[in-house]
């Protein structure tokens, strides 16, 4: 295990960190690297980024940043997308560069998939299945998908995780966690988010996605909310053939939302089809409390009789029934024009700094809500006007939970989905009833009685524990046991120069003496000699040369002469 800047890591870890440093600073990303105090790896990494020159030079810290996400691999793919859902810490520049990022990689052999059907599910592929396609039908940075037919004759997909991704990306997770704790450790003064919690999150995020079962449990959930709703179809889940890293699942001929001459040919309801579509999205959201996270597209097939069918369900949002509420009381408070209310819970629900000017948030909400209604009809995105105001919002360092940031970019691209195939498509109309509903069913006699009921029991177990707390805490602080911990913040930099302005000062003075010590001995000229210069003269004035070079370099790659 090795450590570094106080961080330990292990060696496999240590290489990654190595290759993460010197891609950063090869798309010119020195100063970050710096900061972070890496700058034993400057001296390479400075050398590549002068010498791919100018193209990459001339690109946008943005653009540069994304081509660096790239090169790192599936793992910082997939951070930069969870990024390019946060407008409330990433600025508005990163977030167009990153959404642009593709996960789409190389499929891997199909000696591999053998190896890995044979180690998830016991078996021959053969044995198995009744034929299977070596060429994949797509290929991502998690894993791959490929058709076959069971011995009972029917037709799956089956997706196969990639061999040592688990590995890989645990080995980035660290990385990742050590980069942000040294951010936590350097920029201090920056408060607009928390980059450890951030890693956090995104750690828990693929680590469900790499789950393959966890993903089959998701789409029974969901279809087991649905059942019964004759316009919406779910795949099969195949239990007998799926594990951990193995999902197989019925396979779903239809026509992708986007083929619209598709649809026109096959004689299906375009209108009816965005209308269903987006009351789909809305109702998942507002009465189940969770969410397809990449309704883009490509995930969603068009089946006779204009039934939905969702594909890809690794990517899913949560929210709870406070969440809910949140979420179905702010949009209200946006359509109402109530930009009191949306402080009111704003202050109630986000994370809120001592330094919040209450009545410029209120003035900016006031304006922005007026220039929503005054736009015309076709720039009227709900979707893009709930992340431009999170936006704005999130300029005064107000943050929301990541899943409400995930559903407010899928509410985009529902309600894009929603106008391709309906130019009329206005997704406020289709959100006002159940917006509405969900007020109502707050206000009725059960709901209230619930919440009453939840109160109640809130209080009553304060009451019950607050004396044994009580007791408790006076208990310490009569044994001396109550501790405060106080955290010197933002004194690490200092510390550290101090400790390095120590260093060269003692060399300086171990030159110094050297210099003087041999220059005596040279007077005397006593002793054995070498080139005609008395020995112990002759050492101490090499081990004080290399010293002084070593000293030079050090102050040259500082900058600071």
């Amino acid at each position: 295990m090795s450590t570094i800047l106080g961080i330990k890591v292990n060696a496999r870890s240590l290489r990654r960190v190595r290759q993460v440093i010197r891609v950063l600073i090869g798309y010119g990303f020195e100063r970050l690297i710096e900061h972070l105090h890496f700058t034993q790896f400057m001296t390479y990494g400075s050398r590549l980024f002068r010498r791919s020159g100018g193209e990459i030079a001339r690109l946008s810290p943005a653009e540069r940043m994304r081509l660096a996400l790239e090169e790192l691999g599936p793992t910082f793919i997939k951070l930069g997308q969870l990024l390019s859902t946060r407008p409330d810490i990433i600025p508005q520049n990163y977030l167009e560069e990153f959404a642009k990022l593709q996960d789409q990689v190389p499929g891997f052999s199909f000696s591999q998939v053998r190896t890995l059907i044979r180690e998830e599910l016991g078996g021959e592929i053969e044995e198995l299945f009744a034929s299977f396609t070596e060429e994949p039908i797509a290929a991502a940075s998690i894993a791959q998908v490929h058709g076959a037919i069971l011995h009972s004759g029917e037709e799956v997909v089956v997706k196969i995780r990639r061999p040592g991704i688990v590995d890989k990306v645990e080995t980035d997770i660290e990385v990742l966690m050590g980069l942000a704790l040294l951010a936590a450790r350097h920029f201090p003064e920056n408060s607009s988010f928390d980059p450890v919690e951030l890693v956090k999150e995104f750690a828990r995020s693929i680590r469900r996605e790499m789950e393959l079962t966890r993903e089959g449990r998701t789409i029974e959930r969901i279809s087991g909310c649905f059942a019964g709703d004759p316009t919406l179809r779910f795949p099969r889940v195949y239990w007998e053939r799926t594990s951990s890293g193995v999902l197989t699942l019925e396979c779903i001929h239809g026509i992708k939302v986007s083929d619209i001459p598709a649809l026109d040919d096959a004689g299906l309801d375009r209108k009816l089809i965005a209308r269903r579509g987006s009351e789909f999205f809305i109702r998942q959201v507002l009465e189940q409390g969770f969410f397809h996270g990449d309704p883009h597209p490509g995930n969603v097939f068009i089946l006779p009789g204009n039934v939905i069918c969702l594909l890809d369900y690794g990517m899913i949002g949560r929210l709870d029934a406070s969440s809910r509420k949140f979420f179905a009381d702010f949009l209200f408070s946006v359509i109402s024009k109530k930009p009191d209310r949306i402080i009111s819970l704003l202050l109630y629900s986000g994370d809120i700094t001592d330094t919040l000017d209450s009545r410029a948030l209120r003035r900016d909400l006031s304006d922005f809500i007026d220039d929503f209604y005054e736009l015309p009809f076709v720039e009227m995105s709900v979707g893009k006007i709930l992340g431009d105001l999170i936006a704005l919002i999130a300029a005064y360092r107000i943050h929301f939970r990541p899943d409400f940031m995930m559903l407010a970019k899928a509410l985009v691209t529902v309600e894009g989905m929603g106008r391709m195939l309906d130019p009329e498509f206005d997704m406020l109309e289709r959100v006002r009833p159940f917006i509405g509903k969900a007020a109502a069913d707050r206000l009725s006699m059960g709901q209230v009685a619930q919440e009453v009921r939840g109160s109640f029991q809130s209080y009553y177990n304060l009451a019950r524990t607050l004396p044994d707390d009580v007791k408790e805490l006076l208990n310490r602080i009569n044994r001396n046991k109550f501790k405060i911990d106080l955290e010197h913040r933002g004194l690490e930099h200092f510390i550290k120069e101090l400790d390095k302005s120590g260093n060269r000062l003692s060399s300086s003075l171990i030159i110094a003496a050297l210099l003087v010590g041999s220059s005596l001995i040279m007077q005397t000229d006593k002793g054995p000699h070498v080139v005609g210069v008395p020995v112990f003269a002759f050492l101490g004035y090499t081990i004080a040369g290399l010293m002084g070079v070593w000293l030079l370099i050090g102050i040259l790659r500082s900058g600071r002469l």
